[in-house]
């Protein structure tokens, strides 16, 4: 039986290291589709998706963000399906895309910032089919970085094979990190109840937020399978800081 391809999109933030915009920064125009309109950096992500078969696109919003339903509509456009969550924890993305659980549970998900520029358009069929090959519960894709401190650092073996997984480390000696990932209702089933067991720490303010990365380090601790795929002639973008959206605009308009 063929397995249901979803992607799931945080797109809860409050965009504040871009400062004051009068739009969500999921809809920063960024060049031009083939037909001369412009194209919103969120489309460059939707692209990739497409290209992995994905049916569905579940998209995690914050009240307020309404400008993005309204203009991506219910996914017609571009051949897929759309649906639109709200965030109700604000502790970080995987608690918003848990929102998604009782939905994609079943499903293999494709996962993307949607403020972060991928090339090459192949990234997520090539993860898919390192998944298959390998029968991994995560696959990342793995980007050669500049500054790790801005980045979800990852440690592989040879094999591709993922040992450790370094959120934002303030210095390091890794030079890849992951945007972009796939995996399998294992992980999301993982994910959920490993969230549940830790929210009582946000509640009580223990904790106050956590990254997509560090629940990943948990599955591996956990002894889930997470392999990866370099692409050293690929690149990842983040135009969520406004000397990144400079070289954002310079390269895609």
């Amino acid at each position: 039986m063929k397995q249901t391809i979803a992607g799931i999109i945080p797109a809860a933030g409050l965009g504040s290291r871009l400062g004051q915009v009068p739009f969500s920064k999921e809809l920063y125009p960024l060049g031009f589709k083939a037909d001369g309109t412009p194209k919103v950096v969120t489309e460059y992500l939707l692209e990739l998706m497409q290209q992995a078969g994905a049916e569905q696109v579940y998209f995690i919003v914050r009240s307020g963000k309404w400008d993005i339903p309204a203009y991506l509509g219910d996914g017609s456009n571009y051949s897929m399906a759309f649906a639109y969550l709200l965030m109700n924890r604000p502790y970080g993305t995987p608690f918003s895309v848990d929102q998604a659980y009782s939905f994609v549970k079943d499903k293999t998900i494709v996962f993307g910032f949607p403020d972060i520029i991928v090339e090459p358009v192949t990234v997520f069929p090539r993860l898919l089919q390192k998944q298959q090959e390998t029968g991994a519960v995560i696959v990342l894709g793995l980007f050669s970085v500049a500054h790790p401190n801005k980045w979800d650092m990852v440690k592989t073996d040879l094999d591709g094979s993922v040992k450790t997984i370094i959120p934002k480390p303030e210095k390091s000696s890794l030079t890849m990190a992951w945007c972009v990932a796939v995996w399998s209702p294992e992980f999301t089933e993982f994910m959920h109840h490993y969230l549940q067991q830790i929210e009582p720490q946000f509640i009580v303010g223990k904790l106050m937020e956590i990254p997509m990365g560090a629940v990943m380090q948990a599955a591996i601790v956990a002894g889930l399978q997470v392999q990866s795929v370099h692409f050293p002639e690929g690149s990842c973008l983040d135009m969520g800081t406004p000397d990144d959206l400079k070289l954002a605009i310079k390269n895609y308009s």
